[in-house]
């Protein structure tokens, strides 16, 4: 567990075990033994205090508001343990790439990218829908999630040490007014728990299971859906029976949020409806914090690329410009902070030398903040890199793509090998 997190309402972080070592190691043992064989965890770990923050959306829209629990750290402890445990004895389908073991957002990028360049160089049809859950986390009901998990193979003693996590929990509301009193939530995951996506996973692995295709023409990562299919008509046939399993177990597809994008459209494709009503089509999409186009193409996903650099750029302005700091620093805190926001997700993308030029020109704009050189100072773009120690970003994007390759190559049994991929779009070409 990582250190300078938000403390619980017993205000004792997870540094505290740490500095402790070998004794703490000792006491944790204990007591998590004890806690798995009573069932029961100590009345103070039952206390969460939940902070509000806003999502994307309408400020007075209280739909846009959400909840992080601030949970005692030494249950976080406990329920990594448990977490692991339950890991051993439930397998999740493919189509799942949230919180599951050599699976990242890249993985999920990476497919999505691939299955419209397929479509886009055969010039065929494909029809995404990006399905939203309405406070997926919030919405799960606790019977449904004991079921999920007695049908995934659980053992019943760890359904009840989990049940147990959930019984008699209080929570106290913290606003810009004040704290409310405490009071009992019977509905949903706890946000903020370590435990809490790998249970939403199991729960989404089951509700899905009568519904889902094989990935990619369905992916899921946590509550993030994505269908889709070679028809329009298809798609909608998809997205309403996904509405309806997922709603007839207590979950809700939000209508507003969620979107449909056409790759290689045709005049006339229609739009897609979900129970009567249109869902908004979009030319582009952000899924997973990567923009997707409805052309196949990536030029607007650099331009985020770069401003995501300037973001990150103008966080850490006041090391980057400080004059006593050594130029060797500074690179340091280049590479980790803000080339770092620049690289993510290129790897799954095809550049053209325009989009690398682009990416190139703006990282050496701030070099050149960084260390006070300004263009008419005529000091080589070499020497800016040499300097603060940062190699060309092109190099860097090639060696993150090789990376990739053998990472891809590597997963010879999933969907996404190279042979797998050829064979499945072969007769697109």
């Amino acid at each position: 567990m990582k250190s300078g997190k938000a403390v619980g309402p017993d205000d004792i972080p997870v540094e505290v075990w740490k500095c402790l070592g070998e004794a703490a190691v000792e006491f944790l043992t204990s007591l998590f033994n004890r806690v798995l064989e009573s069932e029961r965890m100590p009345e103070e770990w039952r206390s969460v205090l939940v902070p509000i923050f806003k999502n994307k959306g309408d400020v007075q829209s209280c739909s846009n508001y959400r909840g992080i629990k601030l949970m005692s750290h030494t249950m976080k402890l406990w329920e990594r343990v448990v977490e692991a445990r339950l890991r051993k004895v439930v397998e999740i389908c493919e189509q799942q790439y949230g919180f599951m073991p050599r699976k990242s957002t890249t993985d999920a990028i990476f497919a999505l990218r691939i299955l419209m360049e397929k479509y886009r160089d055969g010039q065929r049809e494909l029809h995404c829908v990006f399905v939203d859950l309405e406070k997926a986390y919030d919405r799960v009901p606790r019977e449904e999630l004991w079921y999920c998990m007695r049908k995934s193979g659980v053992t019943e003693k760890y359904v009840k040490v989990v049940q147990d996590m959930y019984e008699r929990s209080r929570t106290v509301v913290r606003c810009a007014v004040g704290q409310t009193e405490e009071f009992k939530v019977e509905v949903g995951l706890h946000q903020g728990s370590t435990l809490s996506p790998f249970l939403f996973a199991i729960v989404m692995d089951q509700l899905s299971e009568e519904v889902r295709q094989e990935s990619p023409w369905t992916m899921m990562f946590a509550d993030d859906i994505v269908i889709c299919s070679e028809s329009r008509e298809q798609v909608e046939e998809n997205l309403e029976r996904w509405r309806f399993a997922l709603e007839r177990r207590g979950m809700k597809v939000s209508g507003s949020k969620t979107e449909y994008m056409c790759v290689n459209e045709r005049e006339g494709s229609g739009t897609v409806r979900l129970q009567g009503e249109e869902v908004k089509k979009v030319q582009e999409f952000k899924y997973l914090g990567s923009t997707v186009q409805s052309n196949g193409e990536c030029g607007k996903e650099v331009k985020k690329r770069v401003q995501a650099g300037w973001n990150g750029w103008r966080k850490v302005w006041g090391v980057l410009c400080e004059r006593k700091i050594s130029a060797r620093i500074k690179g340091k805190v280049y590479r980790t902070v803000v080339r770092a926001a620049m690289l993510y997700g290129l790897e799954t993308m095809s550049l053209r030398k325009r989009q690398e030029s682009e990416l190139e020109v703006a990282e050496l704009k701030m070099l050149r903040f960084s260390l006070g050189v300004t263009r008419l100072d005529r000091i080589r773009n070499e020497y800016i890199r040499g300097t603060a120690h940062v190699g060309r970003l092109g190099d860097k994007v090639r060696e993150a793509r090789l990376r990739w390759f053998g990472h891809v190559q590597r997963r010879e049994s999933d969907k996404l090998h190279p042979d797998s991929v050829t064979h499945t779009f072969a007769y697109l070409r």
